[in-house]
């Protein structure tokens, strides 16, 4: 692992959430709320859960502030969709910033983790690649809601990433 791949991926992170964003921004609340199955149920229950989740590993990459509640309640975390869109691209900001900028590759990062009830120890370089695969995971499956509900979607392949 580089800072070149961290790098990568945060403008993947980016790139993918911005053309995300706007499709569902043009859904309706009952659209982007219905149940469709997946793990976390909606468009808009996955990407809150998403948020969430990519707010606490930032806390621990980073030091900042780490979002309240439990993992249970993070698809109804942001409720408020014009505030999610913005707080969607300021924490893919603050997740370019910090690849930007990290260079610890080695050691442990270590954190209480209320999923499990206990405190876990892993290699960095290993939360650093359960962050980004964790991303592209639900946005996969948003991407798969977006496609049933007949929504027009768009690449996800690296490859095809602007100034790739």
């Amino acid at each position: 692992m580089t800072p070149e791949w961290l790098q990568m991926m945060a403008r993947y992170n980016a790139w993918q959430n911005g053309w995300v964003m706007p499709i569902v921004a043009g859904m309706s609340d009952v659209e982007r709320d219905l149940d469709r199955g997946a793990f976390f149920g909606s468009i808009a229950g996955t990407l809150s859960h998403l948020m969430w989740g990519d707010m606490m590993w930032m806390a621990r990459f980073d030091g900042g502030e780490a979002p309240g509640g439990s993992i249970h309640e993070t698809p109804t975390f942001y409720r408020d969709w014009p505030a999610f869109v913005d707080a969607r691209a300021a924490l893919d900001q603050r997740i370019a910033d910090w690849a930007g900028q990290e260079t610890c590759f080695d050691g442990q990062l270590v954190w209480y983790s209320g999923a499990v009830g206990r405190e876990i120890s892993a290699d960095r370089v290993v939360c650093y690649t359960h962050f980004f695969n964790h991303q592209t995971h639900h946005r996969g499956q948003v991407h798969a809601m977006l496609t049933a509900a007949g929504q027009k979607t768009h690449d996800t392949d690296i490859p095809f990433m602007p100034d790739f």
